[in-house]
């Protein structure tokens, strides 16, 4: 009897090591004497003790962080450039054999791939067009990841860091750009109001009243400011009717060289 336990025991550990449970996100590699067999999952599965062995496949996307990388851009700047790349195992079996391991294979290629494409690039171009750069990357890592049954779905950069000289020459730049707009706009200002100021003079001239009711706008203006001395401008053309009149009720000067009486 104390045999026939030990091969139920026995027996029972054997079932217990042959059942394994997947997850809806699992898949199960399975070899059987060291060939590959299609690979099972999720659910329930059986192997078989000894003859077969399984390898979990994990197939959701997967986030990897690139450490920052030493990139010289094509116009001989060295910047320090981070990202982090999205993939996905679309076939466990090629996952599994194709490659050792995987995520470090990725990884690896990834940061090669980082260096190469941003060597190509300028620093402007690698500060603005940050999105041109991420599709090449993902483009390039793709096509080499395809053989191992690995999809990259997304590489994002995450930060360039700048050397302290290029910064602040890039942050002069910058104030210099503001300054040379800032002009634009004040001469461009100058310049409308200066159009203005031509077309209400051509107005003003051609209809003379329209110059007595700026002066009057402009004594209205005044006399709303609390000021203690009120300086009122008065144009020369009123004064001329008085003018005429004085020059007319003046004096006639005498004759210069008469004859002198005589003796």
């Amino acid at each position: 009897m104390a045999g026939v336990g030990v091969i139920i025991v026995i027996f029972v550990v054997f079932l217990m090591s042959s059942i394994k449970v997947l997850n809806e996100y699992e898949r199960g590699v399975i070899f059987r004497l060291g060939r590959l067999t299609p690979y099972r999952g999720p659910g329930v599965i059986i192997l078989i003790p000894i003859l077969e062995r399984m390898v979990r496949i994990d197939l959701r996307t997967v986030p990897l962080e690139i450490p920052p990388q030493d990139v010289i851009t094509r116009d001989n700047v060295t910047v320090k450039v981070s990202a982090v790349l999205y993939f996905r195992v679309i076939d466990p079996s090629r996952a599994v054999t194709e490659v050792n391991n995987y995520l470090f294979a990725t990884l690896q290629l990834a940061q090669t791939t980082l260096r190469s494409v941003g060597g190509q690039s300028e620093l402007d171009d690698l500060l603005s067009q940050r999105d041109k750069l991420n599709a090449r990357i993902q483009e390039v890592v793709d096509a080499q990841t395809e053989p191992w049954g690995i999809k990259v779905t997304l590489i994002e950069i995450k930060n360039i860091d700048l050397p302290q000289d290029m910064q602040r020459a890039i942050a002069a730049q910058a104030e210099a750009e503001r300054e040379r707009r800032a002009k634009v706009i004040a001469a461009e200002g100058e310049f409308q109001a200066s159009q203005r100021l031509s077309e209400a003079a051509d107005i003003m001239s051609k209809n003379p009243i329209t110059l007595q009711l700026r002066y009057l706008q402009t004594l209205a203006e005044i006399a709303t400011e609390h000021n203690s001395t009120t300086v009122f401008p008065l144009p020369i053309d009123l004064f001329e009717p008085f003018m005429r009149l004085r020059q007319m009720m003046a004096p006639s000067a005498p004759a210069s060289g008469g004859d002198k009486p005589k003796a």
